[in-house]
């Protein structure tokens, strides 16, 4: 028979031959005879009989061999625990280190520095790969974003003001602008390998603003504006959100300057028994739910030709923001994005 190659075998097949190589034994066959039988080497039937012989059925078993895991490590468990908190926690400039991005090249300079091990930077990858870590894109974050206020926001002051407008039975309304123009093209387009793909656009640019609302019981309100947004356009749209609503209006915005203007402190003073007006926390655009429409809706149009002409640009921008508006089920969605969850 020919010689069977155990060295590829599981742990539990070489067990089973082991035990094939006990029950021919006890039938008196000897361990040339049983080699020729079973295909295995002489020394590996003679190491099985005598591994029976000395402890019975229980010592056929295989035990693992190699290292144990975490066994040769360079880094003990805690360190890796430290390396990994400051990595979660701190950015690469901050640690003094001469990097924009946590890079393997970075982590493995703050290993060295940490420890004084150096380590190479496919050896760094090994241990960001099995803490979990993957490269991602990252977020980009203002330097004057206070982490604190936005805490304080979701903890205290949203659940303060939803608490409020429930008492006044108020309708909670998420305001944000948008620009939205016919030159930007983004995303990824299929093509022969070595020749890249060209995107046209149109030479004169043409740009439109958008004003919007949404609620998390799927209601949105919007207005495309030909030009650029300023304070007379927010008073007109917060005038036209107003009108014919039994209910109040809560409504949260950022800290656009027009939006702190006095005149329009002015008339959300006059107006108070119909609307009032809260603030989001500076430089966390991502805490207001409607940045997801306005993202939703330039998608939509990136995804289209090119419009050649503003009034093709609006009138693209229009049947997609109906149809969005038209989709309940879509704007509550917004609200489940982890960042805005609290409002949901």
């Amino acid at each position: 028979m020919k010689r069977h190659d155990a060295r590829k075998d599981t742990l539990e097949v070489k067990h089973e031959r082991r035990k094939q190589v006990v029950r021919l034994h006890k039938k008196g066959k000897g361990p040339m005879k049983i080699a020729e039988l079973t295909g295995l080497t002489w020394p590996t039937v003679r190491k099985a009989i005598d591994l029976y012989e000395a402890g019975g059925s229980v010592a056929l078993k295989y035990k693992k061999v190699g290292r144990r895991k975490g066994q040769g490590r360079s880094l003990g468990p805690a360190q890796e625990a430290h390396v990994r908190g400051l990595i979660n926690e701190k950015r690469p400039e901050q640690l003094k280190l001469d990097f924009a991005l946590w890079g393997r090249a970075a982590v493995g300079e703050l290993i060295e520095r940490e420890f004084g091990v150096k380590l190479s930077v496919r050896t760094v990858g090994d241990y960001l790969r099995r803490w979990g870590y993957t490269p991602q894109k990252p977020i980009k974050r203002a330097y004057e974003r206070n982490d604190k206020a936005i805490r304080q926001w979701k903890e205290q002051e949203y659940p303060a003001i939803a608490q409020q407008a429930q008492r006044e039975k108020a309708v909670i309304h998420w305001l944000d602008e948008a620009a939205i123009v016919n030159t930007d093209v983004r995303g990824r387009s299929y093509s022969k390998r070595g020749k890249t793909p060209v995107v046209y656009a149109p030479g004169s640019r043409a740009k439109l603003s958008m004003i919007s609302t949404v609620t998390n019981k799927g209601e949105s309100c919007w207005e495309i504006i030909d030009g650029n947004f300023n304070v007379d356009r927010l008073l007109s749209f917060l005038k036209a959100l107003i009108k014919g609503k039994r209910k109040k209006l809560y409504v949260i915005m950022d800290n656009l300057r027009a939006h702190h203007s006095k005149r329009v402190k002015q008339w959300v003073a006059d107006h108070a028994h119909r609307i009032a007006v809260f603030y989001l926390p500076s430089y966390a655009p991502e805490l207001n739910p409607d940045e997801r429409l306005n993202g939703q809706l330039k998608q939509g149009i990136r995804a289209k030709a090119p419009s050649r002409s503003k009034s093709v640009l609006y009138q693209v921008a229009h049947e997609h923001m109906e149809a969005i508006s038209a989709d309940t089920h879509l704007i509550k969605s917004f609200f489940q994005d982890p960042h805005v969850s609290y409002a949901a």
